[in-house]
């Protein structure tokens, strides 16, 4: 039976090797996870005059430095004076070089989200009228590259570390202390541990470039490094490393001292370990909560705790299951897992799921805001996919404890055999010893008599060759005899331990507990990996933001056809008197038509107005001005219905805004009709 389970678990391990490799192909660089929401001037807007500056809003707070948002003329040189101001929120902006011409030009951005991704892109706007322009604004992208793909392996293994590290530890101390004298299980623990630390100082090393050139050689730009641990995220992974240091001393003590104490004293001491490891866990865990989506957007503050119950659970549960396989598979076959320690694990187990229900359900509430964002993002989709692993999981774990539930009915009478085999060890141990030393005396005694005749050849014969030569013999005799009985001895312990270990493997219910753990450390695998990919994606909330942000500034830039959409920004020079004005003529034909008219102010915010006037004039056929008096409809929202074009032609819409008593100016700019 033991020559099936290894094809078995080399083609499972090759399944779930592709599956993982297939996820990790899929996940490229990390999404934006703040998205463009409002800039001025919009994206493909014209402008009649060049605009003193160019500001940016995003969904949530970003950081910025002198090269972060750049403003290029047509040529690709920079007209703003690359120095970007805002108060550390969303909204950004930055000055331009007076006296522009006109033509198109590029607005490009690469930026640090709160919850630790760079985000990049860039759009356009023209003065006057577009011009051809040598800048590519496509193929933005951020957290690409080398260093990208590296930063991305980093987060596979820190996640894969704390998992291996806190559930192996909790495994030992909470359903298996006799473990800690396991030697494959201290491999495991220290495994993780190992992993951990070397992916932190990795990602620490390459957040400088990642967020910013993404040269590999800034790697190693200790100027850059100095930034990096002014950061959040920077600052987190230097918790997280000092962190690291108490759980290598929880680790010595927990193989060490703890391993040595018999079990009425590990008791006093199990309890401090547990206390001490859950503080260590949590403070891991919130490493991450504090520096990524947990510590950004809606209830921040409830966010994290909750982010912290949930990666321990996820860790206790997958970290557990894989201490468990790995004693099952590799553990020593004078040691089995008991089937206590099973059921102990299954409770555990059973307590993060009902850990991960609860948070889970909240933080998918929390990154979706609607259930069309489960199908309609790519969050969503692979939130479905973990849901889906989760509970296929469970599944997989109803027949783990069904298996521990028979292995626990066999445990006395295996337990019994176990004892019986002891005892006739012990009596065969004895026998041999008895033999032994009835054989050495027996070789005293002749060794003594041998000793004496050879002493009176000696002497009779007045040489001392003879005395030479029994000694010889003598030592030969004595020395012959140990090595081989150490011989004989390692021989008969690994024949023994073969056979504990064909025994072990025939059972059928422990066969049958290996293939049900082995199945959910398969799964396990791949969901650990979806975990990782949705940390990297942008929450579904924040996507559906800049789609609609997307599709209402194509709204403004490229109008259906046979409606015009035109921006005209203003300023009466008053107090609170900036702001820009859309106008939306729909079919914009000859005949009836529809006016609206928005009114916001530069950072995107509706407001209303006392008064709004517009008048239609066409110069070249002496039409005009024909005056439209719109109703306001709510805040910044003014309409009129059924506003004649006499004509086709090109015609000059006017826009006349008062924002205080004596404060008003017209502004226009003319569009096609007809």
């Amino acid at each position: 039976m033991t020559q099936t389970i290894a094809p078995r678990l080399r083609t499972l391990v090759l399944l779930l090797l592709a599956a993982a490799c297939a996820l990790l192909a899929g996940a490229g660089p990390a999404s934006a996870h703040a998205a463009l929401t409002g800039s001025d001037p919009r994206e493909g807007a014209v402008v009649d005059k060049a605009p003193a500056q160019v500001s940016l809003t995003f969904s949530e707070s970003v950081s910025m430095d002198d090269d972060s948002l750049r403003v290029l003329d047509p040529r690709g040189k920079r007209v703003d004076d690359g120095k970007p101001s805002g108060t550390g929120g969303a909204t950004y902006s930055v000055k331009l070089h007076a006296g522009l011409p006109d033509g198109t030009y590029t607005v490009t951005y690469q930026v640090v989200s709160a919850d630790s991704h760079p985000v990049a892109g860039a759009y356009t706007f023209s003065v006057g009228a577009p011009s051809e322009t040598s800048v590519a604004v496509s193929g933005q992208s951020a957290g690409g590259g080398l260093v990208g793909g590296l930063y991305g392996v980093g987060r596979y293994v820190s996640y894969t570390g704390f998992a291996v590290l806190v559930g192996g530890a909790a495994f030992v101390l909470a359903c298996w202390p006799r473990g800690s004298g396991v030697r494959v299980l201290q491999r495991v623990v220290v495994s993780g541990w190992l992993a951990l630390t070397a992916a932190t100082l990795l990602l620490l090393l390459l957040r400088g470039s990642y967020t910013g050139s993404g040269k590999f050689a800034d790697v190693f730009d200790l100027n850059l490094l100095g930034e990096v641990l002014q950061t959040k995220p920077g600052a987190a992974l230097v918790s997280r490393l000092l962190l690291l240091a108490a759980a290598a001393l929880f680790i010595a003590v927990l193989f060490g001292a703890y391993d040595k104490r018999e079990d009425e004293e590990k008791r006093d001491l199990t309890f401090g370990l547990a206390v001490g490891g859950s503080v260590v866990a949590a403070g891991l865990a919130a490493t991450w909560a504090m520096s990524e989506h947990a510590s950004v957007g809606l209830q921040a503050g409830l966010a994290m705790p909750v982010d912290v119950v949930h990666l321990i659970a996820v860790a206790t549960w997958l970290g557990g299951l894989t201490a468990l396989l790995v004693a099952l598979y590799r553990g020593p076959a004078d040691t089995p897992v008991p089937a206590l320690a099973v059921r102990r694990f299954s409770r555990v187990a059973f307590g993060s799921v009902i850990a991960l229900a609860v948070t889970g359900t909240y933080q998918s509430w929390r990154q979706l805001g609607s259930w069309t964002a489960f199908t309609d993002t790519r969050y969503g989709q692979l939130l479905l996919v973990k849901i889906g692993l989760v509970a296929v999981l469970v599944g997989v774990a109803h027949f783990s404890r069904r298996w521990t539930a028979q292995l626990a009915e066999a445990a006395p009478a295996v337990a019994g055999a176990a004892a019986a085999r002891r005892a006739e060890k012990g009596a065969g141990k004895a026998s041999t010893k008895a033999s032994t030393k009835a054989s050495g005396t027996a070789s005293a005694k002749a060794g003594t008599k041998a000793s004496g005749n050879a002493k009176v050849a000696q002497k009779a014969s007045g040489t001392t060759k003879g005395s030479g030569t029994a000694k010889g013999t003598g030592t030969a005799k004595g020395s012959g005899g140990s090595p081989r009985a150490a011989q004989l001895a390692r021989q008969r312990a690994a024949v023994d331990a073969a056979r504990q270990k064909r025994q072990r493997d025939a059972d059928p219910n422990r066969f049958g507990l290996r293939r049900s753990v082995l199945a959910e450390a398969g799964i396990a695998v791949v969901l650990l990996v979806v975990t990782t990919v949705l940390t990297q994606t942008e929450p579904g909330r924040t996507e559906e933001e800049a789609k609609a942000a997307g599709g209402s500034s194509a709204a403004a830039s490229a109008p259906s056809t046979g409606a015009v959409t035109l921006d005209m920004p203003f300023d009466t020079g008053a107090q609170n008197g900036k702001g820009v004005v859309r106008v939306e003529l729909d079919p914009a034909r000859v005949g009836a038509n529809d006016m609206h008219l928005y009114v916001e102010r530069p950072d995107g915010t509706a407001f209303d107005l006392p008064e709004v006037k517009v008048a239609l004039t066409q110069k070249a056929k002496s039409i005009g001005p024909l005056p439209v008096a719109p109703d306001h409809i709510t805040t910044g929202h003014w309409s009129a219905s059924g506003v004649q074009i006499p004509m086709a032609g090109d015609w000059e819409v006017a826009v006349t805004v008062r924002t205080s008593d004596i404060d008003q100016v017209t502004i226009s700019k003319n569009t096609q009709i007809g």
